[in-house]
């Protein structure tokens, strides 16, 4: 990955061209994107983009990490209401998750397509899967002081819901196109954090 700019004009144009990066990447998809395209959208020549990034797997990568880090943040600031209210907490973290998955499924398709033929795809996915199963079972086992939940670990347990999660965003918004009937945001974000809370707290805690 290159080096991220230090100065405010430098951060400016990287967000500039990861912008344009991701309308591009949404439009043609990874193989037929071009980097002469990516200049063209973000309004930079060809020779300004290259100053930032050597080849559109460079660019596609440092989308994917920055849209990784928005998925982190937007989905863990529920800590602090697990323990009192989990459905409610479960929701809100769902809700940051589900909403701005909504925002890059374009993206997202895009990048769960590359991950079936590229091996540094399919390692960004699972890094992005692997940090949120290990936050929430740090959490759960802290608030808890267990690593059981229905007769599994708590990590295979977190595991499977947030496949779940992953594969009906998936489903429902980057290949929305392809469902019978479309499914709302909030009917999703209702039914995955229901089945969050059944399985990790209903007659557990």
């Amino acid at each position: 990955m290159p080096a991220i700019p230090t100065t405010k004009k430098g951060l400016r144009t990287r967000g500039k061209i990861l912008e344009a990066a991701a309308r591009v990447f949404a439009r043609d998809g990874y193989v037929e994107a071009r980097m002469v395209d990516i200049a063209s959208e973000g309004g930079l020549s060809t020779g300004g983009l290259y100053r930032y990034f050597d080849n559109k797997n460079e660019v596609f990568s440092a989308l994917i990490a920055d849209i990784h880090e928005g998925f982190f943040e937007q989905s863990g600031h529920t800590r602090g209401i697990l323990r009192e209210d989990p459905l409610a907490g479960l929701t809100e973290a769902n809700r940051g998750y589900i909403e701005y998955y909504y925002q890059n499924r374009q993206v997202m398709r895009v990048f769960i397509e590359a991950a079936g033929i590229d091996e540094q795809y399919r390692s960004q996915l699972r890094a992005m899967r692997v940090r949120h199963v290990d936050r929430f079972v740090a959490t759960y086992s802290q608030l808890f002081d267990t690593d059981q939940v229905r007769g599994v670990s708590v990590r295979i347990a977190a595991e499977a819901l947030a496949c779940m999660v992953e594969q009906c965003c998936y489903v429902w918004f980057a290949q929305e196109a392809d469902c019978a009937t479309k499914t709302s945001v909030e009917d999703a974000i209702k039914i995955t954090s229901q089945a969050w809370y059944v399985t990790m707290f209903k007659d557990n805690v």
